[in-house]
Parts: C-alpha cells; structure tokens; sequence
C-alpha cells in the first residue's frame, strides 16, 4: 500500500516513516482493497503532554476513512489511530458481507 507521510512544522525522520508503514501494512490484512493512505503529523502548540495529532486517511473503492489522534508520541498515535482504523474496516466488511 501506497503510504504519504506530511508531518506539518517539523522534518519527519526515517525510523518514524518506517514504523508508519509497518502499521499501515498490517491494515491490508483485514481488508486488501485500500488504494492509499495519507499520514498527517502535527505538534500542537499547547502545555499539554499529549500534543502530538496523528490523522490517518485511508483511500477505499467507493469510500475515504479519516482518523485523528492525539497522544504523547507520534507512535503511540500511530497505534491508537490504526487500531481505530482496523475497527471501521472490519465494520465496512460486515456490512458489505450482509448485503451480498
């Protein structure tokens, strides 16, 4: 799967790009017909600990699904975000296998 990485204000590094891409190629195993993705990455500007924004969207035939996160780390974003991602892919497969 085709993944583009924007980290917005910030230079993104390697090992973050490539553990994006880990996480999102374990997304292809619930459901194989995901065109491409698109991983945001923003540093919020607060006081608060948890200011890193990871918003996920994820291109499939007839559908677009959008996942944002906030958490202490981009890769505890990551995980959080892909497994709401997982969750919303196997809900479309139910409803597509029902009414088939």
């Amino acid at each position: 799967m085709k993944v583009n990485v924007q980290a917005v204000n910030f230079n993104v590094d390697r090992k973050l790009v490539d553990f994006i891409q880990e996480r999102m190629d374990k997304l292809e195993k619930y459901y194989d017909k995901i065109v491409s993705a698109e991983v945001f990455l923003r540093l919020e500007n607060t006081s608060d600990k948890e200011n890193k924004t990871v918003e996920i969207k994820i291109n499939v035939p007839g559908d677009d699904f959008v996942v944002k996160k906030t958490a202490k780390s981009f890769e505890e974003g990551v995980d959080l975000s892909v497994d709401s991602l997982e969750r919303v892919i196997l809900k479309r497969k139910e409803k597509l296998r029902a009414h088939s």
